[in-house]
C-alpha cells in the first residue's frame, strides 16, 4: 500500500462529509429546466453538456438524452453542446415551483465551436472563444475514417503541434512511442484523464531518440475504444494544472455512453517494396465498448477495451563488409563462410522498423447521479503489452558470440512486458453556491525486460539463452479538493493537490549481468606467475574470444539490472492553487492562476500565470497569456542506473549510466540535479466567419537548467593517464562498462513557434463537404553556454554534445503541414488528409555522418460505406503513395548497410504504404 491506514481513514471521512453535503437542497421557491437533447436525425445524445450561462449550474444528459437543473427563479440562457455540433443557446424563464420544459435538437457542427472544459477553471467556452489555444480531437469521428488506431499516430496526424513516432533499436523505447509538444520534451507536458493527473511510465528514454533522457506519459496504454475526445491545451499551464505543464496540457476524456454495442476490427498491413514478399508489419485491432445505465438520473458505466497485434517491420539491407574472419591472422573467409552454410549475405540481417506488440487493454468509466446535482464517479483500467525488439546482429567470430551455440552468430531479442493499472474515484456535489470536487486516483506502470536468442559470453559454451533482466516500476497517487463557483462577473476556483511517488528498479537474474571471466589477484606463485581466484568484481580478464578481446558479461544487447543498481526511491508533493476570470464585459476576459508546491525533494515553487481574450466583434477575437514553469526531475532522472549496450555512430560501447551521487560522478564533477524553471508567453487571434474558422497562435518558451542525459564519459588505465582518469576506468570496469553517462543540468534552451488552425465546412450537393488546415511552426535551440563544472573543462562537448544538441533541436520536424478533405454523401463518405512534415537532422558527433534530411507529403486515403444502420465498412491506406524518407548518404553511419534510413531523426517512420479495411457494428 502507499499510503497508510490512518491516511485512507481521513479521506474516508472527508468523503463521506462531501457526500452528506450534496444532500442540501433548495428552497421551496427554486424551479427547474428539463428538456431533451437530440441530434438532427431524432436520435437522442446521452453525455450532452447542458450548461446554464453565467451560473455554475450545469450537466450531462442521460442515456435517454433527458436533463434536469434546478436554480432560483429568473430570465436564462441554457447552452447546449456536444462534439462535433453546433452549441445551442436557448432562452428560458424560470418560475418559483416551476418546471421549464426545453428540447434541443443539435445540428451538425461546421466550425470549431465545440466547448472545452480545458485552459479555464470557469464555465466551458467554444474554441474560438478561450484565451488560450485548444484543440478539441474527436476520437469517435477519427477512428471511422484515419487509419491510425494508437492514441499517439493518431495525435500525430491531427494535432498541429503534437509529434511522435515510433523508434527502432532502443531498447524498451521500441514500445513507447516518446512524443512532444510544441517542440519540448516528452516530460514537459502534463496528460490528464477525465481532468485527473495521469501517471507517467516506469521508463527513461536513454537510447540514441528523440526525448532522450526524458520521461513521458504513455498514451497508448488508453484504449481509443474508451475515449469520447482528447483536449490539447498549447499554452503553458503550470500555475493551473501542475508545475511541470510546460508545454501544455492534453485532457483524455472517456466514454460515457449507453446501451450501444460498439465493434470496431481493423487489420492491414505494410503493402511495400521495401518488405519482404512485399508485405510486412501485419496489424489487426479489435476494439470494443458497451454502456450500462445506471438508475433514471443519467447515471452510467461504460467499458471500452481492445486486443492489438501488430507485427515487426524490416527495412534493413544485407550485411556488407566482413562477416567471418579466421584466427589467427583474423583472415577475411566470409565467401567461404556463406558458402560451406548455404546462406547469403541476405541472410545476415537486423530487424530495423517497428517492433512486434501484442496488447490487451481494458477501461472504465463511470458516474452514479445523487441528489441535487451530486454524483460519485470513478474511472481507471488495466493493460497489459508484451514487445519483442532486436538488437545488432552479432557475428559468427565476434568474441560476443560463441560459435559452438550459434554457428551463423545471432541476432539478439528484447521482451518488454509491460503492466498497467490505474484507477480514480470522486465525488462532485454543491456545498452552498460552491462546486465541490474530491477525488483520489492512482496509476502504476512495471516493464520486466528479458532477453531471448542471445547469451552471456562469459560463461562461453554454458551460457542459456534466455535472461531475466529486472525492470523499472512507477507509481503515483494524487489527492484533489477543488472549489469553483460562478460570482457576478467572476469566476473563482481554488483547490489542493497531494502527490506521492514511488520508483523501484529490480534486478534481474545473476546471470543476466554478471560477468564470469573476471578475477583478482591474490598473490604470485613460485614461477612469478598471478595467482587469480574467480571474481565478478574483479579488475582481471580471463577469458578472450578468437579476436583476442575479453569475452563480454552479461546478456547481450541488454545486460539485467544489478543488485547496486536496485533502489526504493519515494517522494511527495503538495500544492494549493487559486484560478480567477473576470468578464469585465461581454468582450473583455481577464484571467490570473497562482500555485505554490513544495516538493520534499526539492523545496518550494510558486508560479503564475495571466490570460485575456478581447472580442473585436461577436466572432472575432484577440488572446494572449504569460506564465511561469517549475518542474523538478522525476526520480527515474534522480535514481535510475544501470549498463547497457549502446551504439555510437556504429560503434558498440558497455554505457553505464550513474547517478548524480554516485563515485563516477562526484569525480568528474557532475552536480546534483535541480529544477527545470520556465517563462511563457504567447499570442493569437480567432475568427468565426460563417462557414469558415480561423485560429491563429504565436509562442515562446524559455527553459533555464533543462535536464539532459550526456554523452559518454570514459576512462583511462594507461600509465600516463591521471589518477581521476583511472579511478574512473576502473569504476566503470567493475559495473561491466567501458563509459559513463549522467543526468545533468547541463543548459538553457529557448522555443519559439506559431500554430494555425482552420476548418471549413458547407453542403455541397446532396452531401457536406468538410476542410480541416493545421499548421505548425516550432524552433528550439539551446542558448548560453553550457553548465559545466570546473573539473570538466575542456569537456563541454561530451557533456552536452552535437548529438545532443540535434536530439533537442532537429530531431522532429519544426514545421508540420495537415490538410484533410472529407466528404459525405448518404451512405458514402471519402477521406483525404495530406500531411507534410519538414525537415529533421541527423544526430551525430561526426561531421562525416551529419546529414540534412528533405521534408515529405504522406498522403491518407480512406472510403467508407454505410451498409447497414448497424454496419459500415471502409477501405485505406496510410502514405498510400509509399513515400520514404531519405537514404542515409554515408554508407559508414549505415552499420554494414543496416540502417539504411536514420533511427535517430523522428520524421514518419520508415514502414511504407500501410493498406487496411476496417468494419464497424453499433447495435
Amino acid at each position: 500500500m502507499i499510503y497508510p491506514v490512518n491516511h485512507f481513514r481521513g479521506l474516508l471521512l472527508l468523503f463521506s462529509l462531501l457526500i452528506a453535503s450534496t444532500q442540501f437542497t433548495f428552497s421551496q421557491t427554486a424551479g427547474i429546466i428539463t428538456g431533451i437533447v437530440k441530434d438532427g436525425n431524432g436520435a437522442v445524445l446521452p453525455g450532452a453538456t447542458v450548461q446554464i450561462e453565467r451560473t455554475n449550474k450545469g450537466g450531462y444528459t442521460n442515456a435517454q438524452g433527458r436533463f434536469s437543473l434546478e436554480t432560483i427563479p429568473g430570465n436564462y440562457t441554457v447552452l447546449v453542446s456536444y462534439v462535433g455540433f453546433v452549441t445551442q443557446h436557448q432562452p428560458v424563464t424560470v418560475k418559483a415551483g416551476s418546471t421549464f420544459e426545453v428540447n434541443i435538437s443539435l445540428v451538425a457542427s461546421t466550425t470549431m465551436n465545440e466547448l472545452v472544459v480545458l485552459g479555464s477553471r470557469g464555465l466551458p467556452r467554444s474554441q474560438t472563444e478561450t484565451p488560450v489555444p485548444v484543440d478539441v480531437i474527436d476520437i469517435k469521428r477519427i477512428v471511422e475514417d484515419a487509419p491510425q488506431v494508437s492514441v499517439n499516430q493518431i495525435l500525430n496526424y491531427v494535432a498541429p503541434s503534437f509529434s511522435s513516432g515510433v523508434q527502432t533499436v532502443a531498447d524498451g523505447t521500441d514500445h513507447i512511442d516518446p512524443a512532444s509538444l510544441r517542440g519540448l520534451g516528452p516530460d514537459q507536458v502534463l496528460v490528464l484523464v477525465n481532468g485527473k493527473r495521469r501517471y507517467t511510465t516506469a521508463l527513461v528514454n536513454v537510447n540514441g531518440t528523440f526525448g532522450r533522457g526524458a520521461v513521458g506519459t504513455d498514451m497508448n496504454s488508453i484504449p481509443t475504444a474508451a475515449i469520447d475526445r482528447i483536449e490539447i491545451l498549447r499554452d503553458g499551464a503550470a500555475a493551473q494544472y501542475g508545475s511541470d505543464a510546460i508545454a501544455g496540457v492534453i485532457n483524455i476524456i472517456l466514454k460515457s455512453s449507453v446501451n450501444q454495442l460498439g465493434i470496431n476490427v481493423t487489420t492491414g498491413g505494410n503493402v511495400t517494396s521495401q518488405a519482404a514478399n512485399n508485405l510486412d508489419g501485419q496489424t489487426v485491432q479489435t476494439a470494443v465498448n458497451y454502456g450500462i445505465p445506471i438508475g433514471n438520473k443519467g447515471g452510467y458505466i461504460n467499458f471500452g477495451g481492445s486486443y492489438d497485434f501488430r507485427n515487426y517491420t524490416n527495412r534493413s539491407g544485407a550485411w556488407v563488409g566482413t562477416i567471418y574472419k579466421a584466427y589467427p591472422g583474423g583472415v577475411d573467409k566470409t565467401d567461404s563462410f556463406l558458402v560451406a552454410n548455404h546462406i547469403t549475405r541476405n541472410d545476415i540481417r537486423m530487424r530495423v522498423g517497428q517492433s512486434k506488440l501484442r496488447s490487451a487493454q481494458l477501461f472504465v468509466n463511470a458516474n452514479i447521479p445523487l441528489e441535487n446535482n451530486g454524483e460519485v464517479y470513478f474511472f481507471g483500467g488495466i493493460g497489459y503489452r508484451a514487445g519483442n525488439a532486436a538488437g545488432v546482429y552479432r557475428l559468427p567470430n565476434d568474441s560476443r558470440n560463441v560459435i559452438e551455440i550459434y554457428p551463423l552468430g545471432f541476432l539478439p531479442e528484447i521482451n518488454s512486458d509491460i503492466y498497467d493499472r490505474s484507477f480514480g474515484a470522486g465525488i462532485r456535489g454543491t456545498l452552498g453556491e460552491w462546486k465541490v470536487d474530491f477525488s483520489n486516483t492512482y496509476g502504476r506502470n512495471e516493464f520486466d525486460f528479458s532477453v531471448q536468442h542471445s547469451l552471456n559470453a562469459s560463461l562461453e559454451n554454458a551460457s542459456p539463452t534466455k535472461f531475466t533482466c529486472g525492470g523499472p516500476i512507477f507509481a503515483q497517487n494524487t489527492t484533489n479538493l477543488d472549489f469553483s463557483r460562478r460570482a457576478d462577473i467572476f469566476d473563482i476556483a481554488f483547490g489542493a493537490e497531494h502527490r506521492f511517488e514511488k520508483y523501484q528498479l529490480v534486478a534481474g537474474a545473476e546471470n543476466s549481468y554478471t560477468d564470469y571471466g573476471r578475477a583478482s589477484k591474490i598473490g604470485v606463485d613460485a614461477n612469478g606467475h598471478d595467482i587469480l581466484i574467480p571474481d565478478p568484481q574483479g579488475p582481471i580478464n580471463t577469458l578472450f574470444g578468437p579476436d583476442g578481446t575479453a569475452r563480454a558479461g552479461g546478456a547481450q544487447v541488454f545486460p539485467g539490472f544489478r543488485p547496486e543498481n536496485a533502489i526504493t526511491a519515494t517522494r511527495s508533493a503538495i500544492a494549493a492553487y487559486l484560478d480567477v476570470e473576470a468578464n469585465l464585459s461581454r468582450a473583455f476576459l481577464l484571467g490570473g492562476a497562482i500555485r505554490f508546491e513544495n516538493y520534499n525533494d526539492f523545496g518550494s515553487t510558486t508560479n503564475g500565470k495571466i490570460t485575456a481574450r478581447y472580442k473585436l466583434s461577436e466572432g472575432t477575437a484577440i488572446r494572449g497569456s504569460a506564465s511561469t514553469g517549475f518542474r523538478a526531475p522525476s526520480l527515474h532522472q534522480q535514481y535510475y542506473s544501470s549498463t547497457s549496450t549502446l551504439f555510437v555512430d556504429g560503434v558498440a560501447y558497455e554505457v553505464g549510466t550513474f547517478t548524480n551521487d554516485s563515485r563516477p560522478a562526484q569525480l568528474l564533477g557532475i552536480p546534483k540535479l535541480k529544477p527545470e524553471k520556465s517563462k511563457s508567453v504567447s499570442a493569437g487571434f480567432t475568427t468565426i466567419a460563417g462557414k469558415f474558422s480561423f485560429t491563429l497562435d504565436g509562442y515562446y518558451t524559455r527553459i533555464n537548467d533543462r535536464i539532459v542525459y550526456t554523452d559518454q564519459f570514459s576512462g583511462s588505465n594507461a600509465d600516463t593517464a591521471s589518477a581521476v582518469d583511472k579511478e574512473i576506468y576502473q569504476l566503470l570496469s567493475l559495473a561491466n562498462a567501458n563509459r559513463a553517462a549522467f543526468f545533468a543540468n547541463a543548459i538553457n534552451s529557448e522555443t519559439k513557434g506559431v500554430d494555425l488552425v482552420a476548418t471549413y465546412s458547407t453542403r455541397l450537393g446532396k452531401g457536406t463537404f468538410r476542410a480541416d488546415l493545421s499548421g505548425t511552426y516550432s524552433y528550439t535551440q539551446q542558448v548560453g553556454d553550457i553548465h559545466s563544472s570546473p573539473k570538466l573543462k575542456g569537456k563541454e562537448n561530451i557533456y552536452f554534445s552535437r548529438t545532443s544538441r540535434i536530439y533537442l533541436e532537429r530531431s522532429v520536424p519544426r514545421e508540420k503541414v495537415n490538410l484533410t478533405l472529407a466528404y459525405t454523401i448518404h451512405k458514402l463518405n471519402l477521406f483525404v488528409r495530406n500531411v507534410h512534415f519538414g525537415s529533421v537532422e541527423e544526430a551525430t558527433n561526426d561531421p562525416a555522418f551529419y546529414q540534412t534530411y528533405g521534408g515529405k507529403v504522406i498522403t491518407d486515403v480512406a472510403i467508407g460505406y454505410r451498409l447497414a444502420k448497424e454496419v459500415k465498412v471502409s477501405i485505406g491506406s496510410n502514405n498510400v503513395l509509399d513515400v520514404y524518407p531519405d537514404l542515409v548518404k554515408n554508407p559508414a553511419n549505415t552499420t554494414n548497410n543496416q540502417f539504411r534510413y536514420s533511427r535517430r531523426a523522428t520524421q514518419f517512420g520508415y514502414n511504407g504504404r500501410f493498406l487496411f479495411a476496417r468494419i464497424e457494428l453499433n447495435l
